[in-house]
């Protein structure tokens, strides 16, 4: 299991808190929106987390005023393949 932050950008107004605490992490986008650090398209909401930036996406999770960031496990696709019935 990985976990990902997930970034709803339907609630996001930009204010780039999440970015800051999350600066390996996250970059912002030309209107301040949280965006994933060298990704692009659908990889840009779901980022993958080391887990030395766990702690500080809990933390820009927890302070995010619009409540636009969470936390999700996610199996890697490569363990799927290997799971007999798959």
């Amino acid at each position: 299991m990985t976990t990902h932050l997930h970034i709803d950008w339907t609630s996001c107004d930009g204010r780039g808190l999440c970015a800051e605490l999350l600066p390996g992490v996250l970059d912002r986008d030309d209107w301040g929106y949280p965006v994933a650090r060298g990704k692009t398209g659908q990889d840009r909401t779901d980022v993958p987390l080391r887990e030395a930036d766990r702690e500080a996406a809990r933390e820009a999770v927890l302070l995010c005023p619009k409540l636009a960031l969470g936390l999700v496990e996610r199996t890697p696709p490569e363990a799927d393949r290997r799971r007999p019935g798959r």
